[in-house]
């Protein structure tokens, strides 16, 4: 049950990174929130876990706390004035091969 709580968390993290750079109520905001459910749902029945009542309050608090987290790290992202787009994967590898030209440099 933990590990699906913490997949949970890591799987809503990209997604409230999007959520954070898109308008609210917008068709992109609405699929940022939803689009991780069906993936949550088939991790719950290739877990096991199925539809038990105490699965939902943790596994609920860590699809928002994910959200939450990721749209946090999108408000840091952009306070640190690096350029950030809505994709995660993408801000974080721009970082990765910033900080690569960097080293090379010197």
């Amino acid at each position: 049950m933990v590990f699906l709580v913490f997949l949970v968390l890591l799987l809503n993290l990209p997604f409230g990174y999007w959520r954070a750079g898109v308008p609210r109520f917008s068709v992109p905001w609405v699929l940022a929130i939803h689009l991780p459910v069906p993936a949550i749902v088939a991790l719950r029945l290739s877990l096991g876990i199925g539809w038990a009542w105490f699965s939902f309050p943790p596994l609920v608090g860590a699809f928002f706390l994910g959200q939450y987290c990721g749209a946090g790290l999108k408000r840091r992202w952009q306070a640190w004035g690096r350029g950030s787009s809505l994709c995660l994967a993408m801000d974080l590898v721009r970082l990765r091969v910033g900080r690569r030209s960097q080293t090379d440099n010197r």
